[in-house]
């Protein structure tokens, strides 16, 4: 039984439907993180590239949902299943990812008029995804004119940085925005909308009348840039302080990269689990 529309609330409001969306996004998204995390990395023109998160998990399932909430559970289900349990974890450079994946994606959800419009969906997923990557790649070459990091650049044109840097993020744009984001999303979303919100309490959400761009995501761009320095202060602080708070066992550097199964099962349990709990509870309902 359907409880609620999505679109009946703030994007801001929490209840325990949306704490179970929270959950969902957070486990789907650490699943995957850590998934891609046992895939080589490869090079292109000397540039490390990692294949990353697919993204188009995040991208149809966020997506789904249109919260502030969903939009956090990006970065959090990254530090929980990326960095506590393999003991990695730094709370100041955490910081960054917070702000930055969860603005990108909260602006991004905003231009949607037609959830109904694969098309469109997939465009704001690659544009969240890529408003990521670009604020990554300020807050690095950042970083470098500060002196808290070497970053490669040719020695007497510092200002090289702006490229090497932007093109490893123009190429991490195009695998993890395009190849491993908007278009597997053009086929996952469409089977997933409809079938994933009513597990949890909720009706899809609707559409919009008028423009892509409102006076809604004019705010939420207008946070978006005054955040960036913030989390630039932040990453900063981490490189040069210690993190404030850390919980380094280095798990993966003791027992081997075989350890990376355990965030990958428990991440599973929750996300596999909740959708069977929720779809008993309506299977129930309708008997």
């Amino acid at each position: 039984m359907v409880t609620t529309s999505n679109n009946s609330s703030s994007a801001f409001s929490f209840d325990h439907r949306d704490m179970m969306a929270f959950i969902l996004v957070m486990s789907l998204h650490g699943l995957q993180s850590m998934i891609t995390e046992l895939l080589p990395e490869f090079s292109i023109g000397g540039l490390g590239v990692s294949i990353g998160p697919f993204w188009f998990v995040a991208m149809s399932v966020v997506l789904l949902f249109r919260s502030f909430w969903a939009c956090l559970a990006i970065p959090v289900g990254g530090i929980v299943f990326g960095e506590i349990l393999i003991g990695d974890f730094s709370a100041l450079g955490a910081v960054e990812g917070l702000i930055v994946i969860t603005l990108s994606w909260f602006f991004a959800m905003s231009l949607i008029t037609d959830p109904k419009n694969v098309k469109q969906i997939a465009a704001v997923g690659f544009l969240a995804k890529a408003m990521e990557e670009t604020a990554a790649w300020f807050i690095d070459v950042g970083k470098f004119y500060v002196g808290v990091e070497e970053l490669e650049a040719i020695s007497w044109l510092p200002e090289t940085v702006w490229a090497t840097e932007g093109i490893g993020a123009l190429l991490q744009i195009i695998i993890a925005g395009v190849i491993f984001g908007a278009i597997p999303t053009l086929f996952l979303y469409p089977r997933l909308r409809g079938k994933i919100e009513p597990l949890l309490g909720m009706s899809p959400v609707e559409g919009r009348d008028g423009p892509m761009f409102t006076r809604t995501s004019l705010k939420r761009l207008i946070a978006w840039v005054a955040l960036i320095p913030v989390a630039f202060a932040f990453e900063t602080l981490s490189e040069t302080s210690g993190g404030l708070i850390t919980f380094t066992p280095e798990f993966v550097e003791t027992y081997g990269q075989a350890f990376l199964f355990v965030p990958i099962a428990i991440a599973a349990v929750v996300s596999f689990g909740l959708v069977a709990y929720r779809q008993r509870k309506v299977d129930g309902l309708q008997d």
